[in-house]
Order: C-alpha cells, then structure tokens, then sequence
C-alpha cells in the first residue's frame, strides 16, 4: 500500500513523536539527515524544534508521509527563500524515508509529492538540494529528475578522516 503524503500536517505532540522516531531510525540506519548513529530521540529533538520554529515563522513548510498503521514514514522540508532574488527556488532538505519502507518506490514518491508541493506554492520555479557524498545519494536524486549543480569536495566530516562531498542538486519545475 502507497505512502499518504500530507503537506503542512497540522503539528501535535503524535507528529512530533513520529517525527522524532523517524529521524532516529532513519540516522541510525546510516542515512545521511544531519547526524552520525547512534541517536536518541532526545539527541534529535533540538533540530526538530529548529525546524518548528521555521515552520511556525511560516519560512519553512512540511510535508509528511504516513503508512498505512497511519505512522509517520516519510517527511521532508521545504524552506522558503527570504532573498528578494532567490524567492523563485526553495531547499529541500531532512529528506528522510523509513527503513522498513526502502525498496518499495516510496523514496520516488516522496520527491515526487514533494515537487508537487513546491508547485503548489506561489512562484516556485526550482528546488535546490545538498546530500552527503558517499553514500550514491547523488545517484538517488539524479533518477528523481535532479542534476548535479556543484560539489565542495571533503566540506562534511562525519568522522575524524572520513570527509565527505557536499553534492548541489537542482530540479527546474517547469
């Protein structure tokens, strides 16, 4: 059964939860969402109230994926760009799939409802994202319709010597 994809879900303490949950198992999995296993819920949840605070000030949108126990399996982020020249493109970012769900086409579905949602909003041209080099994350978003736009070579240290790429990917809406 296909994922349920909600943009700007309305946030309460089970979001939150789910979205906590997600994002630990997602990083302790070995995805590449911002931190380095072994997280706690309670290691992420600065970040998630990072994020809360973007969402609530209105520069930042979420769009959420629920399986079918009606679970938080999916979520992504959508930050709005405040520069008055760069208000046609918004970032994409904390990408993050559940584990038990990879391997189904679910990933697909997540970058495509989010382009769906960055269509949905006013003047939206373009989505810019980075991943983490290493892990074939680039290769992922390239089969999703995305092209390298730019690489800083060793810009993420997720270890002492084991830098990875910082990989500029960037999908036109048009």
């Amino acid at each position: 059964m296909p994922l349920r994809f909600e943009f700007e879900p309305a946030v309460g303490p089970d979001l939150g939860r789910g979205v906590l949950d997600l994002w630990a198992a997602v990083t302790n999995a070995g995805g590449a969402v911002g931190f380095v296993p072994p997280v706690t819920r309670d290691a992420v949840r600065p970040e998630w109230l990072k994020h809360l605070t973007a969402m609530s000030e209105g520069r930042t949108k979420l769009l959420v994926g629920y399986d079918e126990d009606g679970a938080v399996a999916a979520t992504a982020f959508l930050a709005l760009n405040s520069h008055r020249l760069m208000r046609h493109w918004l970032w994409l970012y904390t990408v993050m799939l559940h584990p038990a769900h990879q391997g189904k086409g679910y990933g697909r579905d997540l970058m495509a409802a989010a382009a769906d949602a960055a269509r949905s909003l006013d003047g939206v041209e373009g989505i810019r994202l980075t991943c983490r080099g290493g892990l074939g994350l680039e290769r992922f978003y390239g089969s999703c319709g995305y092209k390298e736009a730019g690489r800083v070579p060793g810009a993420i240290r997720v270890a002492p010597d084991d830098d990875r790429d910082d990989i500029t990917m960037w999908l036109p809406l048009h």
